[in-house]
């Protein structure tokens, strides 16, 4: 199922508006199928060249831990990672980046919480990594499956990888 969503602009690392999908605008991540991904292409250039890619995949070597698309501006990583208790998880964030979350194997929980809202940082922000972390407890949960995706934007902090057993993912991450 499909959240209806609507964009418009953030504000990238360097503070500059950036339009990617006027006149639309967005309070949650995008979450979705990959066989319905072809309803929300539009909202990024990017994002068909990453739900086809994947689509036409047939087999993700276990070593295989990035695949570059277009070198930085492009990217998919490669996760199969142990899953993580809820109250052990921090929020995320990034600037630079939009995040795609493709699930391939196990179960997956993903805290989300508004970037603005966020109060208790404990690893500050790294230009280097695009990334941030916080312990404040997410106002929303949502559970993905095999063949689902969650799209994370800047101002979306999320807490991935919540879950029991393994979670085989990809990680789209998509410049802005």
């Amino acid at each position: 199922m499909m959240i209806p969503i609507t964009l418009s602009s953030f504000t990238d690392s360097e503070g500059e508006s950036q339009d990617i999908c006027s006149p639309l605008k967005s309070r949650i991540m995008i979450i979705g199928k990959l066989t319905d991904s072809a309803r929300i292409e539009s909202l990024h250039p990017n994002f068909g060249r990453v739900f086809n890619y994947i689509k036409e995949l047939s087999n993700i070597p276990l070593e295989s831990e990035q695949i570059v698309l277009d070198g930085e501006n492009l990217y998919i990583n490669h996760a199969l990672i142990d899953g993580t208790p809820q109250d052990k998880q921090l929020l995320e964030i990034h600037r630079k980046y939009i995040d795609i979350h493709i699930l391939l194997e196990g179960e997956e929980t993903i805290g989300w919480k508004p970037t603005e809202d966020l109060l208790d940082e404990s690893i500050p922000y790294s230009p280097e990594k695009d990334c941030a972390f916080y312990t404040d407890t997410p106002t929303s949960f949502i559970t993905i499956l095999p063949g689902e995706f969650v799209i994370a934007f800047p101002e979306d902090a999320h807490a991935p990888a919540i879950g029991k057993g393994k979670i085989h993912k990809l990680v789209a991450k998509i410049r802005i």
